[in-house]
């Protein structure tokens, strides 16, 4: 990917997220602007958006965003100006709970280890 294009995907990245912070209440909800990819041609862009809370909560934060992406589409290219305004795609990221569960396994895994190693090995090394 060009690095112009790694430009116009963090410059949108936080104008999307800027505009999602003032314009909309999601009460109860973390919503988060994880990254956005952006076509080559500039004419569509998914916006990849994580979303703590009930799966339900998450259906409803994406069908939110994806109903009013008009409305953010416009905001944003007010502010960022592009030879093409590309078309918004929300889309659920949940990349942040997956780490979170793998952490929570390895916290368990180191947990299970240091209560099979009696004699304290796992202290020495």
């Amino acid at each position: 990917m060009s690095q112009r294009l790694d430009r116009i995907n963090e410059l949108l990245r936080r104008e999307i997220s800027s505009c999602i912070e003032k314009g909309f209440e999601f009460p109860g909800v973390l919503v988060t602007v994880h990254a956005v990819d952006t076509a080559v041609d500039l004419k569509d862009a998914s916006v990849h958006v994580g979303v703590i809370g009930s799966p339900e909560e998450r259906r409803k934060v994406v069908n939110k965003l994806n109903g009013r992406r008009g409305f953010i589409q416009g905001v944003v290219m007010k502010r960022v100006v592009l030879r093409n305004t590309p078309q918004l795609h929300f889309k659920l990221d949940d990349s942040v709970e997956r780490g979170v569960r793998i952490l929570d396994i390895l916290d368990d895994i180191g947990e299970i280890e240091l209560a099979d190693d009696p004699e304290g090995i796992s202290d020495k090394l």
